[in-house]
């Protein structure tokens, strides 16, 4: 990635915010708005938001979500192939619905697995310091994104716990400019499960 999208836009509370970031913000926002109104485009925003918050927290050492994004990018495209092409198993298109008891079951288990298998991971292969905060939003993250792409009402659940974690790791890290966009994004969530929750 070009060196100078590393480059110092101003400095917020003491730490220096880049162009890049500030790229990321604004593209990852437009996405957030196009989950919500379930229009297509957000998933093509979605993967070159990804890209860039790759670059931004390896930068950071917060390689969890680092690793995550290259993750995001790539079920992107599953995400908006099921969004235009995907169905049920019955046959009828993919439309707003609410997991089984089952399927709630099955989803709140593979978080309480992947968070420790994650955190291990990290703590284990890398040098952060922050391996277990950083890996919870991994994880869960992994949850949302498939819930996502298939247009289960919990992945705003799933996303709530994401951005409330990060906001705490991320000012810890002094990204205070996602801190602020990952905040918006709680209130977004929150906006996109009660409109979903009307198309059920």
């Amino acid at each position: 990635m070009p060196e100078f999208l590393f480059a110092q836009a101003f400095t917020l509370w003491g730490t220096p915010t880049t162009w890049l970031e500030i790229a990321a913000v604004v593209i990852a926002l437009v996405m957030v708005g196009c989950n919500i109104r379930e229009i297509h485009w957000g998933w093509p925003l979605a993967i070159i938001s990804s890209l860039m918050y790759f670059a931004i927290f390896w930068r950071s050492k917060i390689y969890g979500d680092a690793s995550l994004q290259i993750f995001f990018a790539a079920v992107a495209l599953w995400g908006w192939y099921q969004w235009l092409r995907g169905v049920r198993p019955d046959g009828t298109a993919i439309k707003v619905s609410r997991l089984s008891r089952r399927g709630l079951a099955l989803t709140i288990a593979a978080c309480a697995v992947l968070w420790p298998v994650t955190g291990l991971f990290l703590k284990t292969f890398t040098d952060t310091d922050v391996p277990w905060w950083d890996a919870f939003p991994t994880s869960v993250s992994l949850v949302g994104q498939y819930l996502l792409g298939r247009k289960y009402i919990e992945n705003w659940a799933a996303w709530i716990a994401v951005n409330v974690v990060s906001v705490g790791l991320f000012a810890y890290k002094g990204l205070w400019l996602t801190l602020g966009l990952y905040t918006v994004f709680i209130a977004l969530s929150v906006v996109g499960w009660r409109e979903w929750s009307k198309r059920l």
